[in-house]
């Protein structure tokens, strides 16, 4: 008799993941079908480049072997390796090179929710997702990326792809920027950074870089003013990329304004202007015949819906910056863009990160203290032509260079080009999405064994 009951609660358990969870092989989907709550050992919020890259990790703990306990839940179809749009704006990379579909990134020994993040219980080890359906854990990794707040600028949206107005940041009109770039045979020519974080901070004047040779090479830079409106104070916020930038825009002949920011696109966009806010605060309406527009970027909003114990006044999730762990909550761990971690917002810093959320969540897991210590490391690959790159490595905390290679990385180089467009994309692909690459230490050891790390 009591294997008899043993045998049929064994069953009901069984049903339940099931209804829960219908796992197709080769997918590792899951569904949130039945009214069942289901709960996983680690649940990872974000199938990006940090989600997926720090999942890919921790599931290499033998714990996970056996059993998937490890929930990913993004909403996404497509898994976007987005540092290559500034190339395939470009016109030097397609869009097809950069995406998966995002069944098949997603890591062995995983589970992945097709669904969207609503809402999350910190206090219950819950969060709720779009169907209205509730995941419990025990441990939680919060990597869901930046939010593009394309509606912050009045007549943004109603722009995008139309009248000369693109962007890198979107899918679609970053498909389009080779076009308009072509298609632009003189007049002016404005690339926008915001106020706000952003990803890739380098990503607004790289393609500026790019479409500036196009016309060189076209015949149509002589009839077109190339300028850059930076709402930061600085073109870049380490001194010596800043100065070698600044080098490159005098050499050009490229107008940069500081402390300059886009407000609006004057409605119909068939008129081509556009209201900036100068530095003392006054706005002035201009006109462009092609613009690059980097938009506002934020926390997502579910963070800070969430609880204000769970995000900080900005939006971020509330970590300490050396080991990524929450301040309130020992559980729960951060990494990538939507984290509070003061650094620049790239894959780069991701991979780093990935590897102080995997081991500091696994030490907690085995009741260890999360040693595990991050130093702000981040990198941007500053594409400043077809074929050059300054790579800027540096660490967010002290802004001070992190180079990996013996050479001067603030000078434009091809060999950084050819890392930029050929190397990076393997790594990421091959190893980063694998959980085998946190970062370039490995190579400048193997390279310069006597620098400090």
């Amino acid at each position: 008799m009591f294997h008899l009951k043993a045998k049929v609660a064994t069953v009901a358990a069984s049903s339940q993941r099931l209804a829960f969870s219908a796992v197709v092989i080769g997918t590792r989907f899951a569904s949130t079908s039945s009214n069942a709550e289901k709960k996983y050992k680690v649940v990872v919020v974000g199938g990006g480049t940090a989600g997926a890259s720090v999942a890919a990790r921790i599931a290499k703990d033998a714990q996970f072997w056996a059993h998937r306990d490890i929930l990913i839940i993004d909403p996404a179809e497509t898994h976007y390796y987005q540092p290559l749009w500034t190339l395939v704006g470009g016109g030097l990379k397609t869009i097809e090179a950069s995406a998966k579909k995002m069944k098949d990134v997603i890591p062995d020994h995983c589970e992945w929710l097709q669904d969207k993040v609503t809402t999350i219980d910190p206090e219950h080890n819950k969060l709720h997702v779009g169907s209205g359906k509730a995941v419990s854990y025990d441990y939680l990794v919060v990597a869901p990326g930046i939010q593009i707040n394309w509606d912050k600028i009045p007549g943004l949206k109603e722009s995008l792809g139309k009248h000369g107005v693109t962007s890198n940041y979107s899918a679609e009109s970053v498909q389009l920027t080779r076009e308009f770039i072509e298609n632009t045979k003189g007049g002016v020519a404005i690339f926008t950074q915001p106020s706000t974080p952003i990803k890739c901070a380098g990503a607004p004047q790289k393609i500026m870089y790019l479409a500036e040779e196009i016309w060189r090479k076209n015949g149509a830079r002589e009839k077109t003013k190339v300028v850059f409106n930076q709402a930061m104070g600085k073109i870049f916020a380490v001194d010596k990329y800043a100065a070698a930038l600044n080098k490159i825009c005098k050499d050009r002949n490229i107008t940069v304004n500081l402390s300059t920011e886009l407000v609006e696109i004057v409605q119909p966009a068939s008129q081509k202007k556009a209201v900036f806010k100068k530095p003392d605060g006054t706005l002035e309406t201009v006109s462009y015949d092609f613009m690059h527009v980097t938009p506002p970027m934020g926390p997502p909003a579910f963070l800070k819906e969430s609880g204000k114990d769970l995000a900080n006044e900005a939006g971020w999730v509330n970590v300490d910056k050396e080991t990524c762990q929450h301040v309130k909550y020992p559980n729960i761990f951060s990494l990538g863009d939507a984290s509070s971690l003061p650094t620049s917002k790239t894959a780069a810093a991701a991979a780093a990160q990935t590897k102080i959320v995997a081991d500091n969540l696994l030490n907690v897991m085995k009741k260890s203290v999360p040693a595990a210590k991050y130093n702000g490391y981040t990198s941007c690959p500053l594409v400043v032509s077809d074929s050059e790159v300054i790579m800027a490595e540096f660490s967010g905390y002290s802004m001070q260079p992190m180079e990996t290679f013996p050479v001067d990385q603030g000078v434009p180089r091809k060999t950084m080009g050819f890392i930029k467009m050929h190397a990076l994309p393997f790594v990421y692909w091959n190893m980063m999405l694998k959980g085998n690459w946190a970062g370039p230490q490995i190579v400048k050891n193997f390279l310069n064994p006597l620098a400090s790390k």
